[in-house]
């Protein structure tokens, strides 16, 4: 969606705002580096989703998660898996090991029948000890790919609630802490309702973003059939990111890359904007601002820069919102009622720019 209204609309930070030790450009740079490195690595085995990569690797780095959404065999297994495995721990003895608690990727084809314990895990009796041991379930990994998380009862989904919301899972009254990385890629097929449990708004708010992922053109196609032989018989992608690497970029950008006043007046006045509107049921939350804020960073820092942009704005915030706003009953075109309640505060970000 394009707002057509952006003229160049960027708002750089004053100098005292960016004076800036080269330590701190250094490492923003070292960050930019692993970013490009992921997505490079992810992009060798998925073609013809480059948006969507980038979108991906931005919820990652800004903490966040992801819900792709569209027709089987549309790519979203394979994105979720190769973005998985490009990311390793640092203790390749430990990461062979079965016994290792948190590992790089796991898997979760939910079904109707799934029980909790099932992906949180569940207290095991050992008889050589006398005395019951956790089993930690799949939850516990860097990056999990919960596939078709819609066929699943709303019992698991308010498991995976805490899990993505706090980091952590309660198993009979005691909390187990994920690992800082935890990142969840969910899919869903819209197109087949039957036998499935829509996710509750609570559960649709613990996604940074909602990502409908259309057909690739024509000659991505093309490549696709070309090359897949070569992608079914590569194993795993170039191990060329690490978890640390990951985090560290986590925080080198959220805080090197400088975010002007004038971006989080324009995010409230969005806001407030689709609260009043007649044609919305429901507005967002603040909580959704909140957690744009760090994926604007990502994305600024994608694109070289040190500082928000109105651009970073136009790309992301469809995303962040459009499965936040409930649309009063009768009105369908909810990024017509999103454009319309962008405008007036984006054109007073570009005035703020000029000034």
């Amino acid at each position: 969606m394009s707002t057509e209204i952006l003229a160049d609309s960027a708002i750089e930070p004053k100098a005292e705002q960016i004076s800036q030790a080269p330590e701190s450009d250094q490492d923003l740079a070292q960050s930019i580096d692993v970013l490009k490195r992921l997505s490079n690595s992810v992009k060798s085995r998925v073609l013809g989703r480059d948006d969507v990569i980038e979108l991906a690797i931005i919820a990652l780095i800004a903490d966040g998660h992801v819900l792709l959404e569209d027709f089987p065999g549309s790519g979203k297994t394979t994105l979720a898996k190769a973005l998985g495995e490009a990311i390793v721990s640092e203790d390749d003895a430990a990461e062979e090991s079965a016994d290792k608690e948190i590992v790089p990727f796991r898997r979760i084809q939910f079904t109707p029948d799934l029980l909790p314990s099932d992906v949180t895990g569940v207290p095991v009796f050992d008889t050589n000890t006398n005395a019951f041991h956790f089993r930690h379930g799949p939850l516990f990994a860097h990056v999990v790919l919960a596939d078709e998380i819609n066929r699943t009862s709303p019992k698991v989904q308010s498991a995976m609630l805490e899990a993505m919301g706090e980091k952590q899972v309660t198993v009979d009254n005691v909390t187990y802490r994920l690992d800082d990385l935890f990142f969840v890629i969910a899919t869903q097929n819209p197109l087949d309702l039957v036998g499935t449990y829509p996710l509750p708004t609570p559960q649709l708010d613990r996604f940074l973003f909602k990502i409908t992922m259309d057909h690739i053109d024509r000659d991505a196609e093309l490549g696709v059939l070309d090359t897949y032989r070569e992608r079914r018989d590569k194993t795993l992608a170039p191990v060329t990111v690490t978890r640390n690497e990951v985090l560290e970029a986590r925080r080198n950008i959220e805080q090197a890359v400088n975010i002007h006043p004038a971006i989080k007046e324009c995010l409230v006045d969005i806001s407030r904007n689709l609260r009043t509107d007649d044609r919305v049921l429901q507005g967002n939350s603040t909580r959704s601002m909140v957690l744009m804020l760090p994926a604007l960073q990502v994305a600024a820092a994608l694109k070289g820069r040190s500082f928000v942009s109105a651009d970073d704005i136009e790309l992301l915030l469809p995303r962040v919102l459009g499965h936040r706003v409930e649309m009063a009953p009768g009105v369908t075109e909810i990024d017509r009622v999103l454009r319309d309640c962008m405008r007036p505060p984006m054109e007073q970000l570009a005035r703020s720019t000029l000034d």
